[in-house]
């Protein structure tokens, strides 16, 4: 009797946090089942750094950092192959910003600068030299109006490079006197003394602020700069001015990549393929369900029962843990509902053998149960051990497999150890169609 008492409050307590999980937390969909952006990025070598393990690593955490200031709900962000970089990104249908956030390489440099004199473009290599300094070069300053037509360019001498986005401790969206957009920037302690320095040197002069190779600003320095805050301005848009910061709080990628392919999966394929998985998964319970009744009767409907509420349970269990829910991982679920029946299979031929060496109906299910036990935990312990190892070394829909794969396992013995021995004793012990029962 406390047997029975303590499965009635376990199966109780997971319909009620199955209940919970299920109406409070959200299913998250993957790429293929509500649409989105997927970029395949390559890593690629420059003069200064070649592309190998660490590169790529490093690559791979800034991506991820831009992405999750992205706000992209459950993003696949994953490695294929030496140098190439998957990024999934579901519900992005802005495909070109996506492009322009992932795969900018964000490089921020601070340089100590002269505005050039106008006879600057007759000047060779040599000449720059010996007036600017062995690293000096020529850029232009280039200002656009709201509408990005270009107002003016000036000349400016680039010299040496002060700080970099290296130097970076914090960054932030905020407006200046006149309430334009603007990046507060907060430099580390050894960044701090370097942009005092800077700022020291260059008194009179202008400082360049240049990402990924073009100037934005070039503020004249009138004073020697301490405290380690600064602002970069620019006319940017609200858009720009957010992805800008996005950028350098994640900070700038080792080494370039290059973009070699970009997918965007529309919402309407995503919602055929929810339709069509749903469909089949109708179509496998029922088959599953009619087969059980079939067999076994009374009991085959009980299981049917117990599959029934074991499909609430998984999908309130993969709602409370956030999983993303994608094509493959659907399929890994109704393959389960399969494994859900087997181990009820394997228990109803269990009592059939008892109750064929004479035990009474309600000694012969107990027996079934308890001998079946160890049999159908090895079975699955053995399919669990495969999806940790897909999962560990799976990427992408490889893992939602592995993920849905393994929690159907979990639940579905869970369910048919518990949830059908709980109804076949109920049945058995407060209802004369135990006498139906076709595990003779």
């Amino acid at each position: 009797m406390k047997n029975i008492r303590f499965r009635v409050a376990l199966v109780a307590s997971a319909v009620i946090l199955s209940a919970i999980a299920f109406f409070v937390y959200p299913i998250n969909l993957g790429l293929d089942l509500q649409g989105g952006s997927r970029l395949v990025l390559e890593a690629r070598d420059t003069p200064d750094v070649k592309v190998d393990n660490d590169a790529v690593e490093g690559v791979l955490a800034v991506i991820r950092n831009r992405v999750d200031s992205l706000g992209v709900a459950e993003p696949i962000i994953s490695r294929k192959g030496p140098r190439q970089i998957v990024v999934e990104l579901p519900g992005v249908q802005d495909p070109e910003r996506a492009l322009k956030l992932i795969g900018d390489t964000a490089r921020l440099e601070f340089v100590e600068a002269e505005w050039a004199p106008a006879e600057v473009s007759s000047l060779n290599a040599e000449q720059l030299a010996v007036l600017a300094g062995p690293n000096a070069r020529i850029d232009k300053l280039i200002q656009y109006d709201a509408k990005g037509k270009v107002v003016s360019e000036r000349p400016i001498i680039l010299k040496t490079v002060a700080l970099t986005g290296a130097d970076l401790k914090m960054a932030s969206p905020g407006q200046n006197q006149y309430s334009e957009g603007v990046v507060n920037i907060e430099f580390t302690t050894e960044g701090a003394e370097k942009f005092k320095a800077a700022t020291t040197r260059s008194v009179g002069r202008p400082l360049a602020i240049i990402l990924d190779g073009k100037i934005i600003s070039a503020p004249n320095v009138n004073e020697p700069i301490a405290g380690g805050r600064a602002q970069i301005s620019g006319r940017f848009s609200v858009q720009e001015l957010r992805d800008l910061v996005i950028q350098l709080k994640a900070g700038a990628l080792p080494v370039p990549v290059e973009i070699v392919s970009n997918k965007v999966v529309g919402p309407t394929l995503g919602k055929d393929s929810i339709e069509k998985s749903k469909l089949a998964g109708m179509i496998g319970f029922a088959a599953v369900c009619l087969f059980m009744v079939g067999m076994y009767r009374l009991p085959g409907a009980m299981a049917s029962v117990g599959l029934l509420l074991y499909t609430f349970i998984f999908f309130s269990v993969l709602k409370a843990m956030g999983a993303t829910l994608t094509l493959p991982g659907i399929a890994g679920f109704i393959l389960t509902i399969g494994i859900a029946v087997d181990a009820n299979v394997i228990i109803f031929e269990r009592i059939k053998e008892e109750r064929q060496m004479g035990l009474s109906l309600k000694a012969a299910i107990d027996a079934g149960f308890d001998k079946a036990f160890w049999t159908i935990v090895d079975a699955n312990v053995s399919t669990l051990i495969a999806t940790v190892v897909l999962f560990w070394f799976g990427t992408g829909t490889i893992r939602g497999f592995a993920v849905t794969l393994s929690t159907g396992i979990l639940v579905s013995m869970f369910t048919a150890i518990t949830v059908t021995r709980l109804l076949l004793t109920a049945v058995t012990r407060y209802s004369k169609a135990a006498n139906s029962i076709a595990v003779k």
